[in-house]
C-alpha cells in the first residue's frame, strides 16, 4: 500500500486522538462513583427489606400486646366480680367462701403473670421500634449519600462528554487527511490490536509492541520508498517513519 509520508504521519495524530477517546471512554466506565453507587443501591435494598421485617415484627408485637392486655382485663374483671361477691356477704357457706377466696387468689396470680407478659412484650416492642428508627436513619443517610454521588457522577460524565466532543471533532478533521484505503486498514488493525493500529518507529523499535527491530528489517525499511506503508513484522501494526526512527 502506498500513501504520502505526510498522510502516514497524520496516522500518529489520529492514533493519539483515538487513544485519548479510548481513555475517556474507560474513565467514564470506571468512575469511582459508579462502584459506590452500586454498593449503596445494594445497601438500600437490604435496608428496605430490614425495615419491612422490623415493622412487621412491631405490628405482630403490638397485636400480641393487645391480646395480652385483653387477657389481663378479663382476669381483672372476673377477680373484681368475685371480690364484690365476697364483700357483699351474699356467700355464707364456709365451703363456698373458701372456694371463692381460692379463686380470687388464683386470679390475682394469673393477673400478675399476664401483666409480666405485657411488660415483656412492651420491652420487645420498644426494641423493635428502636431498630426501625435506626434503620430508617441509616436509610435516610444512605439516600443522601447516593444523591451526592449521583451528582458527582453526572458532573464527571458531563466533563468527559465535553472533552470527548472536542477530541472527536479534532479526530474528524485529522481523519480527512488520511487516504480512505489507509484509514480502513488503520481502523481494522485498531480493532484487532487493542485500539492501537499505528505506531511510530522510534530509535529502531516499534512503539506499538515496544520490540526492537532486527537489522534485516531495519535495512528493508531504510531502503523502502517514502510512500510505502510499512508494517511491523512483530505486531503487524502500521509502522510510521519519523526523523527519530533511527534509520
Amino acid at each position: 500500500m502506498k500513501a504520502a509520508p505526510q498522510a502516514q504521519l497524520r496516522l500518529i495524530d489520529l492514533q493519539d486522538l483515538d487513544s485519548s477517546l479510548d481513555r475517556l471512554a474507560h474513565r467514564g466506565r470506571t468512575l469511582p462513583e459508579l462502584a459506590e453507587i452500586e454498593r449503596l443501591d445494594g445497601r438500600l435494598t437490604e435496608l428496605r427489606d430490614a425495615i419491612v421485617a422490623a415493622e412487621t415484627e412491631v405490628g405482630d408485637l403490638q397485636r400480641e400486646q393487645r391480646k395480652a392486655e385483653q387477657d389481663v382485663d378479663q382476669v381483672r374483671t372476673r377477680a373484681d366480680r368475685d371480690q364484690k361477691r365476697l364483700d357483699s356477704g351474699q356467700v355464707t357457706s364456709a365451703k363456698d367462701l373458701g372456694s371463692l377466696q381460692t379463686e380470687i387468689e388464683s386470679l390475682q396470680r394469673r393477673q400478675s403473670d399476664l401483666e409480666e407478659v405485657v411488660l415483656e412484650i412492651m420491652e420487645r416492642t420498644e426494641e423493635a421500634e428502636g431498630r426501625v428508627a435506626a434503620l430508617r436513619a441509616e436509610q435516610s443517610a444512605a439516600q443522601g449519600e447516593l444523591s451526592a454521588l449521583a451528582e458527582r457522577r453526572d458532573a464527571a460524565r458531563r466533563e468527559i462528554d465535553e472533552e470527548s466532543g472536542t477530541t472527536s471533532a479534532a479526530r474528524t478533521a485529522v481523519a480527512k487527511d488520511v487516504p480512505d484505503e489507509l484509514l480502513a486498514l488503520y481502523e481494522k488493525l485498531r480493532g484487532q490490536f487493542g485500539g492501537v493500529g499505528a505506531a511510530k518507529l522510534f530509535r529502531g523499535a516499534c512503539q506499538g509492541c515496544h520490540l526492537a527491530l532486527n537489522t534485516v528489517d531495519l535495512n528493508n525499511i531504510r531502503t523502502a520508498p517514502e510512500d510505502e506503508v510499512i508494517r511491523c513484522e512483530e505486531c503487524r501494526r502500521i509502522l510510521v517513519r519519523t526523523p527519530e526512527s533511527g534509520l
